[in-house]
């Protein structure tokens, strides 16, 4: 089956191109070409005009559609996945806030199940947590919180093959062993829920930490003890250029200015968009599956306001959010929503652009930026069809 989509502005890796099309070959990008003229046999999509970019690579999203990945249920995982998918997201990294050893393994169970379904967007499991320093805990469930356990997180790695990501603070005890084991195995170690200084993060960094979880939050900046001052995990991160950071962009969590720093001292190859969402994203619901948090001036809250909890964000919100209030040009944002995380999570050669025989994950962006089709693997996304 052959499907072309012309008239459209291109996001390519070289930039914007105009008056070509792409072609799709059942779930494969055929060909980027500079030339519109209708393929025989192909199936014609018109994108009057509009923006046609690769689709979202989603890094840290906790649920969506009234479902969290914490239920472990398969039911719960495609409700919540549908949910993001119709929202741009193409590919997808399923998060566990700080869990128990049971709930992880039944979520582990569930996205390899997942992940072994054809042209499946599920890509691996990331764990957000539990190896967190309790005095930065933000909404995590602070009885689930510790510190890092050789024999929890060596029989869970030997029994599991999903898991692609873990976050830790890297100044608990058991850390640094704990980030040379995960990624000995493959899996991606990342600093977060935090109050580490440089040293620590640039002994994590040697260690094999490569990449900062939600950055600004649950971390500190610069701050003063008595009369000396001090940097914080943020600056600390900042002067190693080399370690990757990813930024809640819905201009709530983190706010545009701050958003347009990340962005300058960064840069698009280092820096990623992710929802950070919960299961209440894209419902009417007013409640979240964490009975301690509310849902307040567009964002989730702890009740007592002490801490940000997670976001109602979708992956067309934050491209969004940083062209319209952080002034990030177009083709920057989207690189931010697909190309890095892609390249980041080690995906590059399947996902994150658009170009011949990658995956044909495809979204349609009108001049307002508002979603009108999303094409992941190939087919069209149900309820994504604005174009026609």
């Amino acid at each position: 089956m052959l499907t072309q989509i012309i008239n459209g502005k291109i996001l390519t890796p070289q930039g914007w191109l105009t008056n070509g099309s792409v072609l799709i070959q059942d779930n494969k990008i055929l060909e980027v070409t500079n030339c519109d003229l209708a393929v025989v046999g192909a199936t014609l999509i018109d994108a009057k005009g509009m923006y046609i970019v690769p689709g979202g690579v989603e890094l840290h999203v906790h649920g969506g559609g009234g479902r969290d990945f914490m239920e472990g249920t398969e039911e719960a995982f495609r409700v919540a996945i549908k949910t993001h998918m119709q929202h741009g997201t193409t590919s997808i990294f399923p998060t566990l806030s700080s869990s128990t050893i049971p709930m992880i393994r039944a979520a582990a169970e569930t996205t390899e199940k997942l992940m072994a379904e054809p042209d499946s967007p599920v890509l691996g499991l990331h764990l957000e947590g539990h190896y967190f320093n309790p005095k930065m805990a933000g909404a995590q469930i602070p009885e689930w919180i510790k510190n890092p356990d050789p024999e929890e997180y060596i029989p869970l790695l030997e029994d599991t093959h999903c898991i692609k990501r873990w976050d830790a603070a890297p100044e608990l005890p058991g850390a640094m062993q704990f980030g040379k084991y995960i990624t000995s195995k493959g899996v991606m170690a990342a600093i977060g829920h935090t109050a580490a200084e440089y040293e620590d993060v640039l002994t994590a960094y040697e260690v094999g930490y490569r990449h900062a979880t939600h950055f600004y939050n649950a971390m500190p900046g610069f701050h003063k003890k008595h009369e000396y001052k001090y940097e914080g995990t943020v600056e600390s991160v900042y002067l190693i250029d080399d370690m990757t950071v990813e930024i809640i962009a819905d201009g709530i969590h983190v706010p545009p200015t701050i958003l347009r720093l990340v962005y300058k001292i960064k840069g698009v190859e280092r820096a990623c968009l992710i929802t950070d969402a919960l299961a209440c994203t894209a419902t009417d619901s007013q409640t979240a599956f964490d009975p301690r948090v509310i849902i307040e001036d567009g964002v989730c809250k702890l009740s007592d306001r002490s801490a940000l909890a997670g976001s109602i964000a979708t992956m067309d919100r934050l491209i969004r959010t940083m062209v319209q209030q952080a002034d990030i040009p177009l083709a920057d944002a989207v690189r931010m929503a697909s190309e890095t995380p892609a390249r980041i999570m080690g995906v590059y050669d399947r996902k994150g652009s658009l170009q011949r025989g990658k995956d044909a994950d495809i979204i349609v962006l009108d001049k307002d930026l508002q979603l009108r089709a999303v094409w992941a693997m190939g087919k069209l996304v149900e309820g994504t069809n604005k174009l026609f």
